[in-house]
């Protein structure tokens, strides 16, 4: 379809909508044959811009191929590839699981299966009854304590915020202000401590 018959049938079909909208129970005859027209010159430059056979498949490359109804994509020819592709062999990618020197077997796994813990360094801030999340955690410890510096500077700051270290386990690193005082004044951007 070409831009010039886009835009033709668009336009079609705005014309079929204003239709719809002034309908009601006693619209008179001449105003349905109207209707009945700009329908049929619709349909037709819609016909006119199809130029291709109707899908017969989901899949993108081969929109027209045969069908087979058990492939999720419904293409023959895609399914037909995907069962002849050759499958992995279990020991090209290393012992199995259960072949490895294992003393106490783990309902977790083994720990090479699992992946790595990363390191993070997460800026919280004090709401007055918990510590909650003030920022993206960061993979810079410095990073995070000058996130947390900005934030203290700020006219509306928390009366407190630390800086947690994220690993294996998670330990307070540095911690600003004080969670005491339960209506502690909001720093200004003049203060510098």
């Amino acid at each position: 379809m070409n831009h010039a018959e886009m835009v033709a049938l668009g336009r079609a079909l705005r014309v079929l909508g204003e239709h719809g909208e002034e309908l009601t129970g006693d619209t008179p005859d001449a105003r349905l044959y109207e209707i009945k027209e700009d329908l049929t010159r619709a349909l037709a430059q819609l016909e006119e811009s199809v130029s291709k056979p109707k899908p017969t498949t989901r899949c993108l490359e081969h929109p027209t191929g045969p069908v087979d109804t058990s492939a999720r994509d419904l293409c023959l020819l895609c399914e037909t590839r995907r069962r002849s592709a050759p499958k992995p062999e279990p020991d090209k990618f290393g012992p199995p699981v259960a072949a490895k020197d294992v003393r106490v077997q783990s309902r977790y796994g083994i720990r090479d299966d699992r992946p790595q813990p990363h390191e993070r360094y997460v800026p919280e801030m004090w709401n007055g009854t918990a510590w909650q999340l003030c920022g993206t955690p960061r993979r810079d410890r410095r990073e995070a304590e000058l996130y947390i510096t900005a934030q203290r500077r700020q006219a509306k700051a928390a009366p407190a915020y630390r800086v947690v270290h994220a690993f294996t386990d998670h330990v307070v690193v540095r911690t600003w202000g004080s969670t005491e005082a339960a209506t502690a004044p909001h720093r200004t951007a003049y203060d510098n401590h």
